[in-house]
């Protein structure tokens, strides 16, 4: 019996070899898809009375570029993050208790009024941050420490969703969505793709990449409770092979 195809869209690192290892190990054929490319833009956080980190990316580029918390709290959106920190040696101050942007408006809303706040993220954030916290009274600046792009290369898992031969697929950002969609409608393929999509198996990490799936009329399968990829992988293909 074949083992099901699982297609796998991460950044083009060491993410998408980690996720490939992962899938083998758990009895399926990973098809790796990396739709995502990391572009630093060697800008690092201003000093600020809060810094907010949202991806562990994020926090590597910003301890690469010299970026020290200078005595101020540090908020990290997920743990995940949360771990990049403290991997690196530094204290993480606050995590909400929902891993979103909203999560952490909401845990500092009454905390910040005429505070600094600085936020260290991509260039591709929502405005929930900005705009929350600037209503809570906060003085807000967002740094943008790396810009996200598709790589050339990206798309295999989108003609094989569309002829319907992947098992399941698992998705890991909104961007990832984005792109992914973004390559169906260049190639005319967006009705076949949610046709095929249609009997594939859909995982998707957290609930930002659970609305883009549903923006595009896709049907997500299995959100984990965590935004850790080996949750979504194993409950992913438990799924598929209950079917």
């Amino acid at each position: 019996m074949p083992k099901p195809k699982v297609a796998v869209l991460r950044p083009n690192d060491t993410r998408i070899d980690e996720a490939i290892r992962s899938l083998q190990s758990l009895g399926v054929s990973p098809i790796a898809d990396p739709m995502l490319t990391i572009c630093p833009t060697g800008q690092q956080p201003r000093e600020a009375e809060y810094c907010i980190f949202t991806s562990a990316t994020g926090v590597e580029l910003a301890v690469e570029h010299g970026w020290v918390p200078d005595g101020g709290t540090v908020c990290a959106v997920g743990r995940q993050t949360a771990t990049a920190l403290r991997n690196w040696g530094y204290s993480v101050d606050v995590i909400p208790s929902t891993f979103t942007s909203a999560g952490l408006v909401e845990e500092l809303a009454d905390k910040v009024e005429e505070r600094t706040v600085e936020i260290a993220r991509s260039a591709h954030g929502s405005d929930v941050l900005t705009q929350g916290l600037e209503e809570a009274g906060a003085v807000v600046h967002e740094t943008h420490l790396y810009r996200l792009e598709r790589p050339s290369t990206a798309g295999r898992s989108v003609s094989l969703a569309a002829e319907g031969e992947l098992d399941g697929i698992l998705f890991t950002s909104p961007k990832i969505v984005e792109y992914f969609f973004e390559i169906a409608k260049e190639r005319d393929d967006t009705a076949a793709l949610r046709r095929g999509l249609a009997g594939t198996i859909v995982g998707a990490i957290g609930t930002p990449t659970e609305r883009a799936a549903r923006r595009e009329e896709i049907t997500v399968d299995v959100k984990p409770d965590t935004v850790g990829f080996k949750q979504l992988a194993e409950r992913t293909i438990r799924k598929i092979n209950s079917i």
